[in-house]
């Protein structure tokens, strides 16, 4: 038996309860689930066309490019423009999420390579699980689908993000992610990241791309 165990186990014996207390254990699980939800702020809240306008404004006020399509098979020659516009190197690498892979790559000239990133790719695309009003937060889960290393390694970070996705705040991302993934599966990582990476760190100077993508570009999907 542990310490944690012996612990409990002494708790317990002072309370007079058993470990296989059925009703104890039923009555806790009633008080989480009727728990009054916290304070949300009322800057994200709002229908969807409301929380996608909220959602760009905050966006764009870090630093985030935007552009909006209005189908999914719009989105490589998005991607196309905002590396021609930047004339950067015609080359992503993207990870095994069917979604992108569905996407008509083939009738735009960009070279596209999957896997997770080892940290000498200069673009990288990946699908946000998310996004939160409140702050133009996007929301990243890890997994072979849309590697971690590709939201934080590559210098150029393209994120393609449905505007049904969006949510109002983080509580309301939390909810949908348990509602999808279940109790006990979550992914091993959920990243939130707001702008492209930076700090002012030294002389208070902001500097861009500090420790992960220099830019930061979402093209978000109105079907």
């Amino acid at each position: 038996m542990s310490a944690r165990d012996e612990i409990l186990a002494t708790v317990r014996r002072s309370l007079g309860a058993a470990t296989d207390d059925a009703a104890r254990r039923a009555a806790v699980e009633s008080r989480i689930g009727a728990g009054a939800p916290g304070l949300r702020p009322l800057r994200g809240q709002g229908d969807a066309d409301a929380r996608a306008r909220t959602f760009v404004d905050e966006a764009q006020r870090v630093s985030v490019t935007i552009e909006r399509v209005a189908s999914l098979d719009l989105v490589p020659e998005a991607a196309a423009r905002f590396l021609r516009a930047r004339n950067l190197a015609a080359h992503i690498r993207m990870g095994e999420d069917a979604r992108l892979a569905a996407m008509p790559w083939s009738a735009t000239q960009l070279e596209m390579t999957r896997g997770p990133s080892a940290g000498d790719d200069l673009n990288a695309i990946s699908f946000a699980e998310a996004g939160v009003a409140e702050t133009g937060t996007l929301v990243f889960v890890s997994g072979a689908h849309n590697p971690t290393t590709l939201n934080f390694l590559p210098d150029n970070h393209i994120a393609v993000l449905r505007t049904a996705d969006i949510e109002a705040d983080y509580e309301a991302v939390w909810i949908r992610l348990r509602a999808r993934f279940g109790k006990g599966v979550l992914p091993r990582t959920v990243n939130f990241v707001t702008g492209p990476s930076r700090s002012a760190d030294i002389e208070q100077k902001l500097l861009l791309g500090a420790h992960g993508p220099r830019s930061l570009h979402i093209i978000m999907v109105d079907d």
